[in-house]
């Protein structure tokens, strides 16, 4: 099995600390200064969890923590379940998108009783990939090593052709705003959308406070539910979301509108970005007029259905500029203009600046773009 089971078994001497089920949290909890440490089920094997984190350079420091912190409040009830280790390329401190640079253990190839890899990146991600490291995981992957991706992680698992030898359509998620690039680069790889994916050849994080949602799932498959509840209301979570939930917030709720009617045209335009639909159209297919339709979008969006439609092209547009390879004249096509003279007109009205200048001025630092990286 892919994960292996990974619980600490709580010392004898923990006496009146340890609950001895689910049911008696309550009690334990009531009157207790410390920590409540959970009792193993029969069933739970005594050891611990070693989890290898590649951090390679403009990394999100939120990501790593999030994915740390859920382990470390898991050792706080149930001491010794977790241990975890910082690897970087060659064992130097890493620089974070937000300027903190991070202590690390070692050098990845310096990493010894290896059990799971969770590789962490943030932008620029290929640039940091070498031969090196992809013969050091795919070594790993014939080991029977765990591997796995946080935020843009799965591009160096990509790249290193581990997914080759996964089974056919194992999916992996990342980060919303590399989905174009890495769909581009490696279109025969199952993306999913999801928080965050588990099974048993990889795992894979969106990256951000998803990774609290990975951790916790983890620790509910190895500890049970409980302790990962115990965990959320530790870090006052308040809830934990399943993997299925989506890492974007969808485009109704995103501009506050509640009417269900515009709510329908709405996901109709951005489900059809490509393949435009006539504003008569849309407004057919959600039963009611034309004018009714313009009145909708004036009340509840201040504007046209017209110009919030083209507002929706115009931002996958500039998406699919600032993250693929892809050309002015593929983007004016994939966004539903007819000519890229059009397309280059509605842009620079819209964001003030022309799509090939957008794509030139864009910073240095953004999520993946491809380009050609040795193996």
């Amino acid at each position: 099995m892919g994960i292996r089971n990974a619980i600490t078994a709580v010392q004898e001497g923990a006496g009146e600390n340890v609950c001895k089920s689910d049911a008696a949290l309550k009690e334990c909890a009531e009157g207790k200064k410390g920590p409540i440490i959970l009792a193993m089920s029969p069933q739970e094997s005594a050891v611990t969890q070693d989890f290898h984190f590649l951090v390679l350079p403009e990394f999100s420091y939120l990501a790593l923590m999030s994915a740390i912190e859920p382990l470390r409040v898991a050792n706080h009830f149930r001491p010794h379940s977790y241990r975890w280790s910082l690897l970087s390329l060659y064992g130097h401190a890493v620089t974070a998108t937000n300027g903190m640079a991070l202590p690390v253990q070692g050098a990845f190839d310096s990493a010894k009783d290896v059990k799971t890899v969770l590789v962490l990146s943030g932008f620029n991600t290929l640039n940091y990939f070498s031969p090196a490291l992809g013969r050091w995981l795919r070594a790993l992957q014939g080991q029977g090593v765990t591997l796995g991706a946080i935020d843009g992680g799965a591009f160096i698992l990509a790249q290193a052709r581990v997914f080759e030898k996964m089974p056919q359509h194992t999916p992996v998620t990342m980060h919303w705003g590399s989905h174009s690039a890495f769909q581009e680069r490696y279109p025969r790889i199952a993306l999913s959308s999801a928080l965050f994916e588990i099974n048993d050849a990889c795992i894979s994080c969106a990256g951000g406070i998803s990774c609290i949602d990975l951790m916790l799932a983890l620790i509910a498959q190895q500890h049970g539910r409980a302790l990962a509840t115990e965990i959320s209301d530790w870090i006052i979570l308040g809830r934990i979301r399943n993997q299925a939930q989506k890492q974007r917030m969808e485009v109704a709720p995103r501009h506050s509108v509640y009417n269900e009617k515009t709510i329908q045209a709405m996901e109709l335009m951005q489900a059809h970005i490509e393949d435009i639909v006539s504003i008569d159209d849309l407004a057919r297919l959600v039963g009611i007029t034309r004018r009714q339709l313009e009145r909708l979008f004036e009340k509840y969006l201040d504007a046209t259905p017209s110009g919030f439609y083209m507002q929706l092209r115009l931002e996958r547009a500039r998406e699919l500029l600032q993250q693929t390879g892809m050309g002015v004249t593929a983007v004016a096509v994939a966004c539903g203009f007819s000519s890229a003279s059009y397309f280059s007109r509605s842009y620079r009205a819209h964001f003030d600046i022309s799509p090939k200048e957008d794509r030139v001025e864009a910073p240095a630092v953004r999520r993946q773009k491809p380009h050609k990286v040795s193996v």
